[in-house]
């Protein structure tokens, strides 16, 4: 198996193989915690105007968005875990959009898709593993610290290699983005939503994605 490293559309677009898209803070953490917690599917969109449009359309839909990881006027749960947990989502289905996570989901043209933060890490690569891929590629979805060293975790688990993931997010903890979040100072991003996203294998479902028609659909596969 070869598995080769990607970042943003990019390298989304380009992308063969199995391929795993990684947004740790927080696109896919989100999408864990509201399957975890009894949602039925979440549905990915590249826009607002997609979420709002899509939600009308979807009875008993919750939207969570943001742009440019700032909360979105007149939607009020942002891309925050924290806020997820606090839901009541039995059967319901979550439409998110976001910068990253669900941009780059979005420009992969591969059939085989997964959607990955720390929280599944391990469950996505067995996923992937038992479908004896020839190529696994693993994106990050920003430049990010948190992303690339999931891949890397991920790298590690799926070729039975060791890495210090505490060591491997060393560099998030020196970032302004990371120490602004801490200090409480940015707006619908709650330091809580950096220790449920850091977290590795809390959940033991990997989260497929299927193509629909005009979304991306997003389930827990045990």
């Amino acid at each position: 198996m070869n598995i080769v490293h990607a970042t943003g559309i990019a390298g989304a677009r380009q992308a063969s193989g199995i391929v795993v898209v990684i947004d740790v803070l927080r696109s896919f953490t989100v999408s864990a915690y509201a399957l975890a917690g009894g949602a039925r599917e979440c549905r990915l969109v590249r826009t607002i105007a997609e979420a709002r449009d899509l939600a009308a359309k979807t009875p008993g839909a919750v939207i969570c968005a943001e742009e440019d990881a700032l909360p979105v006027d007149g939607i009020a749960i942002s891309n925050s875990p924290t806020q997820i947990r606090q839901l009541d989502l039995k059967d319901r289905v979550l439409i998110q959009r976001s910068t990253a996570g669900t941009q780059v989901a979005d420009a992969v043209r591969s059939d085989d898709i997964y959607a990955a933060s720390l929280v599944v890490a391990r469950a996505t690569v067995q996923a992937c593993l038992l479908r004896n891929p020839e190529v696994l590629t693993l994106v990050a979805s920003a430049d990010h610290p948190e992303d690339h060293a999931c891949a890397r975790y991920m790298d590690a688990i799926a070729t039975g290699g060791h890495v210090d993931l505490d060591e491997l997010l060393e560099p998030l903890r020196r970032t302004d983005r990371y120490l602004r979040v801490r200090a409480g100072a940015w707006p619908g991003f709650p330091p809580t939503d950096l220790d449920l996203s850091l977290r590795a294998d809390v959940f033991d479902f990997a989260m497929p994605v299927a193509r629909a028609d005009g979304y991306l659909r997003v389930t827990a596969n045990p």
